[in-house]
């Protein structure tokens, strides 16, 4: 796989490690000596617009400074 992806085997392994952090259904098969999917799994790479609610919002401006930037928007 490293060889295909043209990186290292130490990159294979991070990206594995990573996959698993993020709860995709992976192991090791000792029988086909691979990483495989232990149960059927879809994936999505890209970018998502989604609302965000009012904390989620202050957290993302900085905390307190949200609330001088909404009345300065409001204005």
């Amino acid at each position: 796989m490293a060889y295909r992806l043209e990186v290292s085997e130490a990159t294979v392994f991070r990206i594995i490690e990573t996959m698993k952090e993020m709860q995709a259904p992976i192991c090791y098969d000792l029988e086909r000596q691979s990483y495989i999917y232990t149960h059927q799994t879809q994936f999505k790479c890209g970018f998502y617009v989604e609302e965000l609610n009012l904390i989620d919002k202050r957290n993302l401006s900085g905390g307190f400074a949200f609330n001088n930037l909404s009345q300065l928007l409001e204005f």
